[in-house]
């Protein structure tokens, strides 16, 4: 005999989950894998191509679709499109353990690869290998912090090996072009070369004095500030290379 499902569910598979709690229940929508993210960013915009099916349910997983009155007293609103598009907007991705773990997994490398494209050796000035990154990483404990990019946890991550690894590591140095006048050379010199670490060359011009210098990276806008305040717009700086390492820096 057979059973008869209830109406008001339907059964879906492989699917990407959107949840939106509001009204003190739970919304959810049933969307093709890696769509919420194209629709999100105005690549895809239409919504046939993201949801798997055109309903808004209480569990997608359980196949129970939300009713009406729940819609009304949630949203205001009985039209789906409206729920939907709302619920696309401010609800959280719902990733099964898999798919997180992978996620996890290439976030956790590309802070790797981005700390080791930013960081030497201070002995020697060479980058280390990503896999020597990844095992300071662990060793100092380093969380993802989910939610956020990679890029945005770069330098958290660059401190805590720095204070809580065993892996001897600074910023790359930033390789500089500072010019301003000849006439302001003896007035600022000291100050534009103690920001320094290595002056590589120094060019007096008729007009313009010309030094090529490495500095922290962290050194930066207190160099940049003091050219901008002292000489007024007739002075400039160029970023020659953002990452010097022991292959770009002159002996």
């Amino acid at each position: 005999m057979p059973i008869n499902q209830p109406s008001n569910q339907i059964k879906l598979t492989n699917v990407s989950i959107v949840r939106l709690k509001k009204g003190g229940k739970r919304f959810e929508i049933a969307c093709y894998k890696n769509k919420v993210q194209e629709w999100r960013s105005g690549v895809e915009t239409d919504l046939d191509d993201v949801l798997q099916i055109s309903s808004v349910f209480m569990n997608v997983s359980k196949g129970e679709v939300a009713k009406a009155n729940d819609l009304q007293k949630a949203f205001g609103t009985l039209e789906v499109n409206d729920v939907i598009n709302e619920i696309l907007k401010k609800g959280e991705m719902q990733v099964g353990e898999k798919e997180r773990a992978h996620e996890l997994g290439n976030l956790w490398r590309d802070i790797a690869t981005q700390v080791a494209g930013k960081c030497v050796d201070p002995a020697t000035q060479r980058p280390y290998p990503v896999g020597m990154i990844e095992k300071a990483m662990t060793e100092a404990g380093f969380s993802i912090k989910q939610g956020k990019n990679a890029k945005s946890q770069v330098l958290d991550c660059i401190r805590l090996l720095q204070s809580s690894s065993t892996l001897p590591i600074q910023r790359a140095r930033m390789r500089l072009r500072v010019t301003i006048p000849t006439v302001d050379k003896e007035r600022l010199r000291t100050r534009i070369l103690d920001g320094a670490e290595m002056v590589e060359n120094e060019d007096d011009g008729e007009a313009d004095w010309v030094v090529t210098l490495l500095i922290d990276p962290g050194q930066f806008r207190v160099l940049n500030d003091l050219v901008q305040k002292e000489v007024k717009g007739k002075g400039r700086i160029e970023t020659l290379t953002f990452a010097a390492t022991a292959a770009t820096i002159s002996t």
